[in-house]
């Protein structure tokens, strides 16, 4: 007696020792039943072929093909080729389903068709650079020869398509390339363009002429020190010159007036002597201003040496104006004109100083604007040279595959010609027949345990009466036929009650 639906070992071994029968039965009747299905379903047939991709002859590191992924190639050109509309060509091709033309339409039976055909990448070998070696094209069909058809016509396309959709991929490629290259270069003309106008309006003011200018203001503030200084020694001496002038003249003055001045020569001399005295510590012997002070001292001496003597050198001393004060007012003149020059020199460096000082003040604003210009240039040329790159790179691409020394597609098997039907397949169905025939024998033995409501143990008893049991009745071999039914009741020495 089965409890829960757990079948103890005893409970299988009794129900096998008595349904044993069922398990070869079950096992010839699916095993035919197997057999005689691959006799009446329909057979197919199955043609394949396999299709190689070639690995370029000129290495990718030289020359980059025009298609790099060869997977999503082969998905794009299945759903192509695999497509409704050519589909419908290969049905009309090779009269396909004739027996559902009337009834189905055309989509209907290129989906038939598209069910039928079926397409694999292989696996490449660890190691390998090719992502895809290649793929294998297999179509089950009715008929052999349609099969072997159908396969060789897909395979075709597949060959066809490949090379014309990589040659439309390298023209569409170049052109648009082409297309840009020219944007890419117009866009590079205005920039530098617009990198030269700004040089030329701001000339001087640019970042790599900033060094230039601090040297250039240094230099400038080296000559106005210069000038500076000139102008204040210029002064001096017309200063000096102007006191020996207003010296000079007071004396020439007192000598017309008739009021003799003992000492004129005298305190001139003294002057000239105390100039020389000055200039000396300043200028060497051999400066001009020194020889020229050397000179009026020694006229100034022999004048005094001859004054007292000749008293015609003094009346004419008297109605005309001394040489010394004509020499000492050019002097003057002299000055003041170089002091004019230098004054007009000063101003003019002082103006380049500060054009020079507002160019390096300007220069921060002018490098921002600069440095945004020619980051747009070097922009705009890293596009044109990349785009040119890449031009080059695609021509050669299609050169490559018009020479046919890119990436192709090669049979390596011709479609087969099957000669046996792929389907229905005589050992799969005869195994698949045995194996179910010996589900289908434990299935029934199940179900009969489960059916079978009979107490063979003490256990059995106790579950099914509720009562304890008292004794056991021993197990009795009895042999005569009319006692077969006692003997399996009391089989395992159990006591056996009918629910």
């Amino acid at each position: 007696m089965v409890r829960n639906g757990e079948i103890s070992v005893d409970d299988a071994r009794r129900v096998f020792r008595r349904y044993w029968w069922l398990v070869p039965l079950c096992v010839i009747a699916c095993t035919a039943i197997a057999l005689v299905l691959t006799m009446v379903l329909p057979k197919k047939y199955t043609s394949k072929t396999t299709v190689l991709v070639d690995e370029p002859t000129v290495p990718q590191d030289y020359v980059k093909p025009v298609v790099g992924d060869t997977l999503g190639l082969l998905a794009s050109m299945q759903e192509q080729i695999l497509s409704s509309t050519r589909l419908e060509l290969i049905v009309d091709k090779f009269g396909l389903y004739p027996e559902d033309r009337g009834t189905s339409t055309k989509a209907a039976l290129a989906e038939r068709l598209k069910d039928a055909i079926k397409v694999n990448p292989l696996v490449g070998m660890p190691g390998t650079t090719n992502s895809l070696p290649g793929f294998e094209v297999s179509v089950k069909f009715s008929s052999p020869q349609l099969a072997h058809d159908i396969c060789a016509e897909v395979t075709s396309m597949f060959l066809s398509q490949n090379a014309k959709l990589r040659e439309t991929v390298g023209t569409e490629t170049a052109s648009f390339l082409t297309q840009q290259l020219a944007e890419a270069k117009q866009s590079l003309d205005q920039q530098d363009a617009a990198l030269a106008d700004f040089k030329k309006k701001h000339l001087g003011y640019l970042p790599e002429e900033e060094q230039a200018n601090l040297q250039l203001l240094a230099g400038l503030n080296t000559q106005l020190d210069a000038t500076t200084q000139s102008i204040n020694r210029i002064q001096q001496d017309k200063a000096v010159n102007q006191t020996m002038l207003d010296q000079v003249e007071t004396n020439w003055k007192q000598l017309q007036s008739g009021v003799p001045s003992a000492d004129s020569l005298e305190s001139q001399l003294a002057m000239l002597q105390e100039q020389l005295t000055g200039m000396l510590i300043k200028y060497t012997p051999d400066h001009p201003d020194v020889i020229k002070v050397k000179a009026q001292i020694a006229d100034l001496k022999k004048r005094i040496a001859e004054e007292p003597d000749n008293p015609e050198v003094s009346a004419k001393r008297l109605n005309h104006e001394p040489l010394q004060l004509q020499q000492l007012r050019l002097k003057i003149k002299q000055e003041d004109a170089t002091i004019a020059d230098f004054t007009k020199r000063q101003a003019q460096i002082e103006e380049q100083v500060r054009v020079i000082q507002g160019r390096i003040q300007a220069s921060p604003v002018i490098e921002q604007e600069f440095k945004e210009l020619t980051r747009n240039y070097e922009t705009a040329s890293d596009t044109y040279k990349d785009l040119l790159r890449k031009q080059g790179a695609s021509k050669m691409g299609n050169d490559l595959e018009r020479q046919q020394e890119g990436e192709r597609f090669s049979i390596i098997d011709p479609p087969s010609m099957p000669t046996s039907p792929s389907f229905p397949n005589t050992l799969y169905f005869t195994g698949g027949g045995l194996g179910g025939g010996l589900v289908l024998s434990l299935g029934l033995m199940y179900m009969l345990a489960m059916a079978d409501k009979s107490m063979y143990s003490e256990r059995d008893v106790e579950s099914c009466l509720k009562v304890p049991v008292l004794t056991i009745v021993p197990n009795l071999h009895v042999t005569s036929v009319h006692n077969v039914a006692t003997r399996q009741k009391l089989d395992n020495g159990a006591v056996v009650f009918k629910a």
